[in-house]
């Protein structure tokens, strides 16, 4: 199952400032929504939350990337299934469009009750990113 979250634009900040800020998992927590996660927790190469009302776990680890351009988290071992995090960047003149993709090994079962919020979720991270660099 794949999942692109919508762009943004991030205005007056560097694709270097913004994989920077989120190669720290600890960062992560700013673009999650408040009132959909719970039990964050984190490391220096990884982090992990819940999200459905506490129904899954998901975990992060840090995987690299190519500085200014995408980074990369893939799941940890609480995640209910195998998956790949991008965070995708683009110049654009002073400015950096960005954003999410999800790449997960999901069967059509599950696929048909995580596709929406998981889409959701992602659209959110990304709107997050842009209020963070907007402050």
């Amino acid at each position: 199952m794949k999942i692109k979250s919508q762009d943004v634009i991030l205005s007056n900040v560097s694709p270097d400032t913004v994989y920077d800020f989120l190669s720290k998992p600890v960062n992560i927590e700013f673009l999650l929504p408040k009132s959909q996660i719970s039990d964050w927790k984190y490391s220096e190469t990884d982090c992990s939350f819940k999200v459905l009302n506490g129904v899954i776990t998901i975990s992060l680890i840090a995987n690299g990337g190519e500085k200014a351009s995408v980074l990369h988290y893939k799941s940890g071992e609480k995640s209910p299934f195998p998956f790949n995090l991008s965070i995708h960047m683009e110049k654009i003149a002073d400015d950096t469009k960005g954003f999410l993709e999800f790449d997960g090994e999901v069967n059509m079962f599950l696929k048909m009750m995580v596709e929406k919020p998981l889409t959701n979720l992602f659209n959110d991270m990304a709107q997050e990113l842009k209020n963070h660099f907007s402050a």
